[in-house]
């Protein structure tokens, strides 16, 4: 039975980005030469338009709104403060994360000028849009904030990290679709901001690991105890290096048996001095 191979999550997170560039590749060479929206596009439009409940609506803008302004830029700072232990870390990847943010918009923004797609009609509007359509400027920060911060809950582990997921998860997705259902946003714009976003991650996750050293360099933990034991061959208490190479005293070959000896001897020449005692009391007069 040959062993489970373990993907590198690096080498899995450049795959997936170089494949969302590819597709982001393709969708922009298909709108930017038809000129017009997609048969997919009108339809969604269509079916949108026609299931517009006030309820439906309040709540569609009430979602949107969290794709813009600073809710997204607060979801990526408070994901790099619970990812780091220590004050640095936790600074660094805030950072870090709100400049993958900032550089994903600066690059969209591109994009968006080079493709220059016009929005639906404005009479489908219910909400307030600006600029040119593709790709969706909410979709795309949606997404990548919602890579972010999974991201970050991956690294944590903590407890319930799957439900954690899937709920900012499915924040991204509808948040994008929001886009569509409001009137301000083709469906084939909304599919390229995800793309987008999702080769970006990719990118980012990749110049991570390139230039970013792979673990921080901490220091023991406090209430970690000295390791111990037979195979360490060293003692708990570091020995002076004066002491380890003075040399040190012979014992002595004779060991107990000398000892022994030594105490013969002694009986024997104490049991002579007593009988000369003996002798010399029985000769006196």
């Amino acid at each position: 039975m040959k062993p489970a191979r373990h993907r590198n999550p690096v080498v899995l997170a450049g795959g997936i980005g170089l494949g969302a560039w590819a597709a982001f590749a393709v969708l922009c060479l298909i709108v930017d030469g038809s000129g017009a929206p997609l048969p997919v596009d009108g339809s969604l439009l269509s079916w949108s338009a026609a299931r517009r409940p006030e309820v439906a609506v309040a709540v569609a803008r009430g979602l949107t709104a969290t794709g813009t302004d600073a809710f997204p830029y607060l979801l990526v700072v408070l994901a790099g403060l619970a990812v780091g232990r220590t004050a640095r870390q936790r600074t660094v990847a805030a950072a870090l994360g709100l400049v993958c943010l900032v550089a994903g918009q600066a690059a969209r923004h591109g994009v968006l000028e080079l493709i220059a797609r016009p929005r639906p009609p404005r009479q489908e509007w219910l909400t307030h849009a600006s600029n040119w359509s593709f790709p969706s400027g909410h979709a795309t920060t949606s997404a990548l904030v919602a890579g972010l911060v999974i991201m970050a809950v991956a690294v944590r582990a903590p407890r319930g990290r799957a439900a954690i997921c899937l709920v900012v998860g499915c924040w991204g997705v509808l948040v994008g679709l929001t886009r569509v259902y409001l009137g301000v946003h083709w469906f084939t714009d909304v599919i390229g901001g995800w793309l987008f976003a999702l080769g970006w991650l990719g990118v980012c996750l990749c110049a991570a690991a390139r230039w970013l050293p792979l673990r921080p360099v901490t220091g023991p933990r406090t209430g970690d105890a000295p390791s111990s034991g037979p195979s360490s061959g060293a003692s708990a208490h570091p020995v002076p290096a004066a002491e380890e190479s003075a040399p040190r005293p012979r014992e002595d070959s004779r060991g107990s048996g000398g000892s022994r000896r030594e105490g013969a001897r002694g009986d024997r020449h104490g049991g002579r001095c007593t009988e000369e005692a003996e002798a010399r009391r029985t000769q006196a007069p």
